[in-house]
């Protein structure tokens, strides 16, 4: 098995508490909503949102399944892992990710992502490849940073 382990960090004005509750703990109802082209739905298989559930997000060209690894609103980390659908194949066992909300000296977010890839074999992941699923994890933060800054009472 090979392991590839990236970190990206973003940045936001919106508050950590909010870009917390609107991306992570409400992307079940939020993200539909604000993508409806690309996200169809978003349904818990299993569980209530907590440690132990499974999400299953339903695009437009297929899905999904994560496992809902940790969730803590106190200290506003989130990890997940990405257990079946897209993105999954037979040289890539698995994917990762482990997310912390922080605050910056603005009053903003400094968003840190670990994305660990775990492949079948001897398998190596293609830069463009990587650089192709960072930009669209930037894509959703950017899109509720947006309804956020446009909706100031939303998730307050």
């Amino acid at each position: 098995m090979g392991i590839v382990t990236y970190t990206d960090k973003h940045t936001s004005s919106v508050t950590p508490a909010r870009l917390f509750k609107a991306s992570i703990v409400d992307s079940h109802n939020l993200m539909p909503k604000i993508l409806p082209d690309a996200i169809k739905s978003i349904e818990f298989t299993k569980g209530d949102g907590g440690a132990g559930s499974i999400k299953q997000i339903n695009f437009a060209g297929g899905s999904v399944k994560h496992q809902i690894d940790e969730l803590d609103e106190k200290t506003l980390t989130y990890k997940y892992t990405l257990i079946e659908g897209m993105g999954i194949s037979d040289k890539i066992e698995k994917v990762s990710y482990d997310i912390k909300f922080e605050g910056s000296t603005d009053g903003g977010t400094i968003s840190k992502m670990t994305t660990t890839i775990y492949t079948h074999g001897d398998f190596e992941i293609k830069e463009e490849e990587l650089k192709a699923g960072k930009e669209k994890v930037l894509g959703l933060y950017k899109v509720v940073e947006a309804h956020l800054l446009k909706n100031p009472d939303a998730y307050a």
